[in-house]
């Protein structure tokens, strides 16, 4: 059954989403393809999958428990708090609590958790902000 609710729900976002391509203005410059034709084709995608989740669901799936879903929550709170915090501690800082958090709560070790949330940081910062030269939120120490 959840299947088939979350088919109808998709066939109708891609209807909706390919009605809302057709009303897009033609661009003033002239283009083979024009500014309509992908987001049509993402809504006719998403249409024929959601058609395939009304037509062949799955079984119905085991829900979590009411502790899984907690642990769901809070890994959503987590990255809220990620996006508020990151222009506040930067993205270096910001990046080592919420790795060190959410792998934590996937079963490593606090100490491997810091380490893998150090690393991740380090190694983003390192290849998108030294290495490609794009802009990263700076914190209070300029990084």
């Amino acid at each position: 059954m959840s299947d088939r609710i979350f088919g109808a729900i998709g066939l109708a976002l891609a209807v909706f989403y390919y009605w809302s391509a057709t009303i897009i203005p033609d661009s003033f410059m002239a283009d083979a393809i024009g500014p309509k034709t992908f987001p049509m084709i993402i809504a006719v995608v998403l249409g024929v999958c959601s058609l395939v989740f009304l037509f062949r669901p799955d079984p119905e799936p085991i829900w979590p428990r009411m502790r899984d879903f907690a642990e769901i929550l809070a890994a959503f709170v987590v990255m809220m708090l990620y996006a508020q915090l990151l222009p506040v501690l930067g993205f270096v800082a910001a990046t080592i609590f919420a790795t060190a958090y959410l792998t934590w709560r996937l079963g490593s070790k606090p100490l491997g958790s810091l380490m893998t949330g150090v690393g991740t940081s380090a190694g983003i910062y390192i290849v998108f902000h030294l290495v490609l030269g794009l802009n990263l939120a700076s914190g209070p120490l300029g990084f």
